[in-house]
């Protein structure tokens, strides 16, 4: 009965020992597995300079739209241009039936040639009574002193001073013919203007150069002046494109353009290589309360039609260059409670939680303004298996101990 009691003590003493040995053995595999270091990969803290700008979605927008009507009323003899064409400036568009307008023109230069020949009969009707005039009045003269001699009755004095006074009275009446032709010409040379004016609106020009659009006459109908648009005409060179950005860069632009041109770049959206150079041109008066922002517009010479009318185009406002900035890439950014973060690899392939200041951001970097110094490591992925101390690894790191680089 007692040799039963200590073989069950010794076996149980067995068990109790074994399971010590596996669980002090589980709990070394398990530290070790937490001491290895984790893959990440990292970038180098790199000083360059950093173009300072805005993006934004624009809308294209013709220099100047013009809208081509008849002036006169009359029939289309001819067109000359085709829907969507690029036409250029007094370039010949529509021709309308121009004989009725040349019959006017040479009625109204006739009717002027008459008053002017009219105008010249006055003019020597007046020479003729003023030589009359003035010798009546001599006479009427003369008779005045015989009657003072008693040699003349006082019947012939009257008569002859009544002879005198009528041409006289001619006289004036010429000179009112003359001024009544002179105001006829010049009522004339009104009318001769306007006809020679509605002559030269058959022949219908374009006023600008630029893209045609849709021709809504045809040749053979009857235009009524002022009422009907033949065609519109858009300028795409030089060409707008107006965008917005937000209020609060209102000082910033406004300050940039004080000093020098602000450049605008614009790029169509399907056309993302072929980038457009203008200048800003255009800061609104108001701001829009209901989305905050400020509408501005750019010129641009689209010397190769590369932005079209109406289209949605990319905008980068290049407003300055931050020189010497320090940079890193922005997925190496991590935001906590108390803000920006990134983790630091240092000498030891250990890492470093440190607090930064970001600034400017891009596409794929951002500006470090306070926190890190160039030359640097920080770690771009990987972030989530890290704690201040990790020991990490990277492509291009020998076995951990090679050189962290970016």
């Amino acid at each position: 009965m007692r040799f039963g009691l200590a073989l069950a003590v010794l076996v149980l003493q067995g068990c109790a020992q074994s399971g010590d040995n596996a669980s002090q053995g589980g709990g070394k595999k398990g530290k070790k597995g937490n001491d290895g270091p984790v893959p990440v990969e990292v970038a180098s803290v790199l000083r360059k300079d950093v173009p300072i700008d805005l993006t934004a979605v624009g809308n294209v927008e013709a220099y100047s739209t013009v809208s081509i009507r008849s002036q006169i009323n009359g029939q289309l003899d001819k067109v000359f241009v085709e829907d969507g064409q690029y036409v250029t400036k007094d370039q010949k568009l529509f021709q309308i039936d121009a004989r009725p307008f040349q019959a006017q023109v040479a009625q109204a230069q006739a009717t002027m040639a008459r008053d002017r020949a009219q105008l010249g009969q006055a003019q020597a009707n007046l020479a003729r009574d003023i030589a009359n005039e003035k010798y009546a009045r001599e006479n009427a003269n003369r008779y005045a002193a015989l009657f003072k001699e008693g040699v003349v009755s006082r019947d012939d004095q009257d008569r002859l001073g009544s002879t005198a006074d009528a041409q006289t009275q001619l006289v004036l009446a010429d000179r009112a013919a003359i001024e009544s032709a002179q105001a006829q010409i010049q009522a004339d040379a009104a009318n001769l203007a306007t006809v020679e004016l509605q002559l030269n609106y058959t022949t219908i020009d374009a006023p600008i150069e630029g893209r045609a659009g849709n021709v809504s006459v045809k040749a053979g109908n009857i235009i009524a002046a002022s009422q009907t648009e033949m065609l519109s005409i858009a300028q795409v060179h030089p060409i707008y494109v107006t965008f917005a950005v937000p209020e609060a860069r209102l000082g910033e632009i406004q300050r940039y353009m004080a000093s020098s041109k602000v450049v605008v770049e614009a790029a169509g959206q399907d056309q993302i290589n072929k980038v457009e150079r203008g200048v800003l041109t255009f800061v609104d008066n108001n701001v829009d309360s209901t989305t905050g922002t400020i509408k501005l517009k750019g010129t641009f010479q689209n010397d190769e039609r590369k932005l079209w009318p109406g289209e949605y185009a990319n905008v980068n406002l290049k407003l300055s260059t931050q020189a010497n900035a320090l940079v890193i890439p922005t997925q190496a950014v991590q935001t906590g409670q108390d803000g920006n973060y990134v983790y630091v690899v240092k000498g030891d392939h250990t890492v470093e939680v440190r607090p930064i200041v970001v600034g400017l951001r891009r596409e794929t970097e951002v500006v470090v303004e306070k926190g890190l110094t160039g030359g640097e490591v920080v770690v771009t992925q990987g972030q989530l298996r890290l704690a201040p101390g990790s020991k990490v690894n990277f492509p291009g790191d020998a076995g951990g101990q090679g050189k962290a680089g970016g």
